[in-house]
């Protein structure tokens, strides 16, 4: 089995905007959320999608499933206090509904990165069954320096040698479960994401490239740049 966990149980406060929560602001008539689902709801590889929400958005969230074409979703639960928490709090559904967890693949993937594409999501699949694990990158494009807390420079990173860490982030699911719970019991409770959890507990890391336009929507000027793809990608 393949799942496809998507949290969405942020509120924003990087985007600047307080009364709607960045995944549901409108991008290409339809909110952010919707059409990040929909790559995933109509991939023939994905059994199941589970939605970690913002817990006083999930009475609208519904409506909005409601009014689309998406018939994959299967659980929605409301998000925790931090991004790991809410990621756990999925894996924790998934795993009860799970009879194999040691064979089920789970990409973790932000809710606000719609611009993900179907092949991205056969290759992460693929990645697990191999290696285990698959971290979506993107090439650094500028360079990368490594500096002290008071601003001196202490290195220069070769920008062909970096990559940004983007999403999915696909492992088994007992594999999450696994360190997930390693971090409750080291009150390691407030990691970056999902790579950087899985790394600190030992688990080998295999990276698969990703489209440059693969962006997660975080800031205004993010927002308007996945407008501007959608709005490119019709004129084609």
């Amino acid at each position: 089995m393949n799942y496809a966990l998507i949290f969405a149980g942020g509120v924003g406060s990087r985007m600047g905007i307080n009364s709607v929560p960045k995944q549901f602001l409108p991008l290409a008539g339809r909110p952010i959320i919707i059409n990040t689902i929909e790559k995933f709801d109509n991939h023939s590889d994905i059994d199941a999608i589970i939605v970690v929400c913002v817990e006083s958005w999930i009475v609208q969230f519904y409506n909005m499933l409601d009014e689309s074409a998406i018939k994959k979703v299967k659980w929605v639960v409301p998000g925790g206090k931090t991004g790991q928490e809410s990621i756990y709090l999925g894996l924790k559904k998934l795993f009860a509904q799970c009879e194999c967890p040691r064979r089920a693949v789970v990409l973790i993937h932000d809710g606000v990165r719609p611009m993900i594409t179907p092949q991205l999501i056969t290759e992460n699949i693929e990645s697990v069954r191999m290696h285990g694990s698959a971290i979506t990158v993107a090439p650094a494009i500028e360079t990368i320096v490594q500096t002290h807390q008071d601003g001196s420079v202490v290195g220069v990173i070769d920008r062909n040698d970096a990559f940004l860490a983007r999403a999915p982030q696909s492992f088994f699911l007992q594999d999450l479960m696994d360190a997930h719970n390693k971090a409750i019991e080291n009150h390691n409770l407030n990691e970056v994401d999902t790579t950087c959890l899985m790394r600190r507990y030992g688990y080998p890391l295999h990276t698969v490239p990703g489209p440059a336009e693969n962006i997660k929507i975080t800031t205004l000027t993010d927002y308007y740049m996945a407008k501007a793809i959608y709005e490119r990608d019709e004129l084609r």
